[in-house]
């Protein structure tokens, strides 16, 4: 189905930039859901997933739009992974964000944003290693991947005295070490070892 643009020659993201501003100006929730999710309802899915990028982080926005795109078009990506995001960042809960965020890597194993919610989505600390270090893998040039798989790492090795845990920690951490060049960069990753270190004995 063709889905024409929004009545009056208005480009989507005008549209949406115009229902936002009005938003923050008079703060209508029911209203802006509204008027979301027409537009949603009536844009292409092309023009409208663009116009959403821009408001990925304000949730009651995003929300709504990706919600009928993945409506529609059920193995859209990009619109999944929007989703899951909103979902998360409104406490939905780890079972449905996660089952968005496996939905995702399912439709694209290649897209890293996926795979990151998937292994957020975790509600085990050691579970979440796990997943992370799975995400190293497949992904190994993927910093963010190893910050959160060392993090997840320190704080198990912290929690339970697993020596395991603090053996990962320490490996990832020097490996982003060598590779840092930012000077606050390398100046958290050297106190972070140093702490461990300690911990190691």
């Amino acid at each position: 189905m063709t889905i024409p643009p929004p009545a009056g020659g208005q480009s989507v993201r005008a549209a949406l930039d115009a229902i936002v501003k009005e938003y923050r100006q008079r703060g209508d929730v029911p209203r802006l859901l509204e008027r979301v999710t027409r537009l949603a309802q009536e844009s292409p899915t092309g023009e409208l997933v663009a116009a959403a990028e821009e408001y990925r982080e304000l949730h009651e926005v995003a929300g709504p739009i990706f919600e009928v795109v993945v409506e529609r078009e059920p193995d859209h990506v990009r619109a999944l992974i929007g989703l899951a995001n909103a979902y998360w960042l409104t406490g939905r809960g780890p079972d449905v964000v996660g089952a968005l965020a496996s939905r995702a890597i399912a439709a694209d194993p290649t897209n890293r944003a996926g795979w990151h919610l998937w292994a957020l989505t975790e509600p085990t600390p050691r579970g979440r290693v796990t997943r992370w270090q799975q995400v190293v893998q497949r992904f190994p040039d993927d910093l963010l991947a190893k910050v959160n798989l060392a993090d997840n790492a320190a704080a198990l090795a912290g929690a339970e005295d697993d020596p395991v845990a603090l053996k990962t920690a320490i490996g990832t951490y020097e490996a982003l070490l060598a590779v840092a060049t930012q000077p606050a960069q390398r100046i958290a990753l050297e106190q972070a070892l140093d702490a461990l270190r300690a911990a190691r004995g």
